[in-house]
């Protein structure tokens, strides 16, 4: 719950200016429920259990209302009133992030989510217990800025409430009818297709493995940001939505147990990059030495390695974890789900399988970790493997020499001594006559021949050997409509028919051209 679009907006230019004491009793009134909180909180500080999710709904609530407020008087700007509105800002960022602790918790036993080597809940009640004392500091902070402005702290019980949280055992029966779906490979190839797709696009998730502690700092504001953390949240909030809208409640859920797992892992993500993208808000404007207002550094609620740690060692770390077993579970469900097909595709243009084809190809294949097969004439090859593809190239070169020999046997060569300038004017002769017949592709000008030829033997089989080793060396290249065969999941399938049709990321030249949006994850 961010309005911070509208702090700018809220002093408007030539307003009068509200008297002192006006502004006070406005604030008294509307800041009372806070307050009370405030004191509340500060009646129970030893204990952690007593943020509960009613009392840090209400928190959340009271603290963005008056933060709305302060703004809209240009509190931020002004000295007497800047530290108040820092702390209800404080407050307000931390009771959202405790609140997201807190939903994770209680809702952590019914994410079915995967066994992972570290112990979540225990990282998760340590996190709970660090925002707790935050809240702790900056309420008291708030208490005493209240005594400094001569706000009135309340000392009745008007709003005392129940916060407590106890909870009968049991649930109510599960007896919606179930919708049905027309095709269950469709939908759950569509909705493992999507994570993975979004899961190549967050590799930002991932620095925490990369990073010493010591290093975070230099994190900011590349590759993590306020900005790039809110549009991964938003992603992963959409996938959470296309599951809800196309799975859940429906016959295939009831059936694939691995689907309500996915669905935990979408929304463990998604609730841990809501807290991440609240962290990271308070670090740029409050702890970075960059970014980070001055006079808020000077007495801040959190220290800025404690930040960090519960930022990049819980947030990003337990998201990336996560995200990474959510993409072996989307995997395996792709190889259930696998309508087994067969595609023809070309062989590249320029050197055939090569290290970027070759690369693209297995990047395709391990994106959605399927088995694929790459066939060429009697022999099969492992599409995830780029030095397997690149065996292919034996073949593939194997055939453009035999093709070679018999086009250098049907045209006419030169009678008499063989001498070296006669070998060279014919391999150059040969090659321009190819080249305007379009058989064969000039990458090299001027060519490099050899330096010597061996004046003894036959003229053809020099001029062969020669423009071989022209071929060779990738100065020419012959232009073939050789082809080869992929077998595997028609998903699979899909985008590497979608790749040779994009000439697998190169032109004829060998240039890198663009891939359709639909592989975007090959950009990664």
């Amino acid at each position: 719950m961010t309005f911070e679009a509208d702090d700018n907006l809220a002093q408007i230019s030539g307003s009068p200016m509200i008297s002192d004491g006006d502004f006070v009793d406005l604030i008294a009134k509307r800041a009372r429920k806070l307050l009370w909180i405030a004191r509340f909180l500060s009646a129970r500080c030893p204990d952690p259990t007593a943020l509960t999710r009613p009392l840090v709904s209400d928190l959340l609530s009271q603290s963005i209302q008056l933060k709305e407020l302060l703004d809209a008087y240009g509190a931020r700007n002004n000295r007497q009133w800047c530290r108040f509105r820092s702390l209800t800002a404080t407050i307000k960022l931390f009771a959202d992030v405790t609140y997201e602790l807190l939903h994770i918790q209680y809702f952590l036993p019914c994410y079915r989510l995967l066994p992972i080597e570290r112990d979540f809940a225990a990282a998760t009640a340590r996190s709970l217990e660090l925002t707790h004392d935050v809240l702790i500091h900056a309420t008291g902070w708030l208490l005493a800025q209240s005594h400094r402005l001569g706000l009135p702290v309340p000392a009745d019980e008007l709003y005392r409430e129940n916060y407590a949280e106890d909870f009968p055992p049991g649930r109510l029966p599960n007896d919606r009818a179930m919708r049905r779906i027309k095709s269950a490979s469709e939908t759950v190839t569509h909705l493992a297709t999507a994570y993975l797709n979004l899961a190549a696009e967050s590799d930002l998730l991932t620095v925490v493995e990369k990073v010493e502690p010591k290093e975070y700092a230099a994190c900011f504001p590349d590759p993590i940001s306020e900005n790039n953390l809110r549009s991964l949240k938003v992603r992963f909030h959409s996938l959470q939505s296309l599951y809800d809208t196309y799975v859940s409640e429906t016959d295939i859920e009831h059936l694939d147990g691995d689907l309500p797992i996915l669905r935990g892992h979408i929304s463990i993500v998604y609730h841990l990059l809501e807290m991440a993208t609240q962290l990271v808000h308070y670090y740029e404007r409050h702890l970075d030495t960059n970014t980070g207002d001055a006079t808020l550094r000077r007495k801040s609620a959190i220290a800025p390695k404690a930040l960090l740690s519960l930022l990049m060692d819980y947030s990003i770390a337990y998201a990336g974890l996560y995200l990474r077993y959510g993409r072996c579970l989307c995997q395996n469900m792709l190889k259930r789900y696998a309508e087994i097909g067969r595609i023809k595709a070309p062989v590249p243009s320029y050197r055939g399988f090569h290290v970027r084809p070759s690369t693209l190809i297995a990047r395709i294949v391990r994106h959605y970790g399927s088995d694929i097969r790459m066939e060429l004439d009697d022999q099969s090859y492992d599409a995830s493997s780029p030095m397997d593809i690149f065996r292919a190239n034996e073949k593939i070169n194997a055939q453009k020499r035999r093709w070679l020999a018999s086009e250098i046997g049907r045209l006419p060569l030169p009678k008499g001594d063989l001498s070296e300038n006669l070998i060279r004017t014919t391999v150059l002769n040969l090659v321009l006559k190819l080249t305007g017949q379009g058989k064969l592709i000039i990458y090299q000008q001027p060519l490099q021949l050899s330096n010597e030829f061996n004046s003894e033997g036959i003229l053809l089989e020099q001029v062969t050997a020669e423009i071989g080793r022209l071929l060779a060396t990738g100065q020419i290249d012959i232009k073939t409509d050789l082809s080869i065969t992929f077998t595997g999941d028609k998903r699979v399938l899909s985008d590497l028919e979608l790749l040779a049709k994009s000439g697998y990321g190169e032109d004829h030249f060998g240039n890198n051209i663009t891939l359709p949006k639909e592989l975007a994850y090959l950009r990664r």
